[in-house]
C-alpha cells in the first residue's frame, strides 16, 4: 500500500455506512409481516443484502437497469430472505414489503459520530466525498433526507446510476480518479458491503477501510488494508495513517 501525501482523499459509501440501512427494513418487515421485536432483524438484514448483491450479480443489472428485472430482484430478495427463516411469502407480500421499505428509506438518520469525522477532515484540508450505487432521484433523496448536501460538495459526490459504472465495478473508481484528480493508491474508500466495497476498492487500486458494524463475514479472498466496527475506530485509522505520510 502506498503511502499517502498529507491531504488525503477519503471517499464513503451511503448505504449502511452513512446511515443505519437496517432500520427502514426493520419497519418493513414489523408492518406488512407483523414480526415481533424479537425476530432476528440483523440475520434478516443480512440475508437481504447478501440476496441483493447476488441477485444483482445473477441479474447481470448493470449500472443502469431495465426497470423490469430491477424490480424482479426487489421483490425475488424479499421472498429468499424470508425463506432463510422458513415464512414462505404470500402472493402479493414481496412487493408490498419493497413499497413499504422504499417509502421508508427517508426516514434516516446518520450514524453516530459519521459526520463530525467529516467536518473534521474537511477542516484539515483533506478531499470528502461520497461513492454509492443506485439511481440518481432515489440515492439523492436519500442524501437530502441526510441533509448530506449541505456537509459535502455535490461534485464530489458520485452516484452510479448518473454515471453509467456501479460497484464493485473498478471503472466507476477510475472515474472517480479522473473527475477528482486523485491517483488510486492516494485514496481510502469506507464501506460496509464486501463484494461492492471491499472487492470494489481493492481491486481499483484504492485503500479500503472495510466497515464491518455488522461483523460479516468475508466473501472472497480480497484482502481489506483496515477493518472497523464504529466511527471511533475509523478515525483513529486515518489519523494514524495521516501521522506517517
Amino acid at each position: 500500500m502506498g503511502q499517502m501525501n498529507c491531504v488525503k482523499t477519503i471517499f464513503f459509501d451511503v448505504d449502511d455506512t452513512l446511515y443505519d440501512h437496517l432500520q427502514p427494513l426493520r419497519g418493513a418487515l414489523q408492518e406488512v409481516l407483523g414480526l415481533p421485536d424479537t425476530f432476528d432483524y440483523a440475520m434478516a438484514y443480512h440475508h437481504f443484502r447478501y440476496y441483493s448483491d447476488w441477485l444483482s450479480a445473477q441479474e447481470d443489472l448493470s449500472a443502469v437497469p431495465e426497470p423490469d428485472a430491477v424490480e424482479r430482484m426487489r421483490s425475488r430478495r424479499f421472498e429468499l430472505t424470508m425463506e432463510e427463516f422458513g415464512i414462505a411469502l404470500q402472493f402479493g407480500q414481496a412487493q408490498e414489503l419493497q413499497r413499504t421499505y422504499l417509502s421508508r428509506q427517508f426516514e434516516i438518520t446518520p450514524f453516530q459520530g459519521v459526520y463530525d469525522l467529516i467536518r473534521r477532515l474537511q477542516a484539515e484540508g483533506h478531499m470528502v466525498g461520497l461513492i454509492t450505487n443506485g439511481e440518481g432521484p432515489h440515492q439523492r433523496r436519500k442524501l437530502e433526507a441526510l441533509d448530506v448536501f449541505s456537509l459535502v460538495d455535490e461534485q464530489l459526490i458520485f452516484i452510479s446510476g448518473e454515471i453509467g459504472y456501479a460497484k464493485p465495478d473498478s471503472r466507476l473508481f477510475e472515474h472517480v480518479n479522473k473527475q477528482t484528480r486523485t491517483a488510486a493508491d492516494h485514496c481510502y474508500y469506507i464501506g460496509d458491503s464486501w463484494r461492492n466495497d471491499v472487492a470494489g476498492a481493492v481491486d481499483a487500486g484504492w485503500n479500503i477501510i472495510w466497515f464491518n458494524h455488522r461483523e460479516a463475514s468475508p466473501e472472497s479472498d480480497h484482502q481489506p488494508h483496515f477493518t472497523a466496527q464504529n466511527y471511533a475506530e475509523i478515525s483513529r485509522i486515518l489519523t494514524f495513517e495521516h501521522a506517517r505520510s
